[in-house]
């Protein structure tokens, strides 16, 4: 098999192996009701599709749009820092204000997202700037990072509040997990789409598109989680990944001729 192959269907053996591995720790969990294998089933059940998706993303092309390290380092700090954020600045904002709507939570969150992406344009833009479709899968892996942390709070809280029960956990992450690519992932990889054209080549017109692209995120972060439901969720799904892959089609051609 060629280099280029390997590439572009590594996704297929990141989701095989990482899928093996959860529910090998699932079916020992099972047997032997231990909960230190708790926090190994969250992990990987927050990780195996979010991961799949950054791999897919990263290796479309047929090449590597960005090395490991800097994939690894983007889901972790850029996963860490916008959670930290994130929650401190709608923990401030709710105290201040008593309630915050949807529209405020979206805002905030994808604002968040957006901060170890611009350290990478300020202080290694000469690293990365000189490609939009690297800078959507920072985007995309720093939404992921973001993703899976907030998938493991949710399945520790539902384990919390079912009194240990492994599948009211096992839920949380399945639907979550499945869900997160055309969420965050989807939403901080539009927003960095914007943002890598801006920098590559800054002009009034790339600067509009950069808050187009930020206030798009924003509005479909709103409609997932201020609607619900399946249709909803479908149709902003559809949408977010739809949009990605096209901004990945349009950077591969740019990458090229660039």
């Amino acid at each position: 098999m060629s280099a280029i192959a390997v590439r572009k269907w590594a996704w297929l053996g990141t989701l095989l192996v990482g899928a093996a591995l959860y529910f090998a720790v699932l079916a020992v969990l099972a047997d032997t009701n231990n909960p230190n294998l708790f926090p190994t089933m969250i992990l990987l059940g927050a990780l195996v599709v979010p991961l799949t998706f950054v791999t897919f993303a990263a290796g479309r092309s047929g090449r590597w749009l960005i090395d490991g390290p800097t994939l690894g380092g983007c889901l972790l700090f850029g996963g860490v820092v916008g959670v930290v954020v994130a929650g401190l600045l709608e923990y401030d904002a709710m105290r201040r204000l008593g309630t915050l709507p949807m529209l405020g939570v979206g805002l905030i969150e994808e604002a968040a997202k957006l901060v170890v992406p611009a350290i990478l344009v300020v202080f290694f833009g000469h690293r990365y700037r000189n490609s939009i479709g690297r800078g959507i899968v920072i985007g995309v892996a720093v939404g992921t990072g973001f993703a899976v942390l907030e998938t493991m709070g949710y399945a520790f809280v539902a384990l919390l509040q079912s009194g240990g029960n492994v599948g009211a956990a096992e839920q949380t992450l399945f639907v979550r997990g499945l869900l997160s690519p055309a969420g965050h992932a989807a939403w901080t990889g539009l927003s960095c789409w914007g943002l890598w054209r801006f920098v590559s080549a800054p002009s009034g017109k790339h600067l509009a598109g950069f808050a187009g692209m930020y206030a798009l995120a924003v509005a479909l972060h709103t409609a997932w989680d201020g609607i619900g439901g399946v249709v909803t969720y479908a149709v902003v799904g559809v949408i977010s990944i739809g949009l990605l892959l096209f901004g990945l089609r349009r950077a591969q051609r740019a990458d090229v001729i660039a």
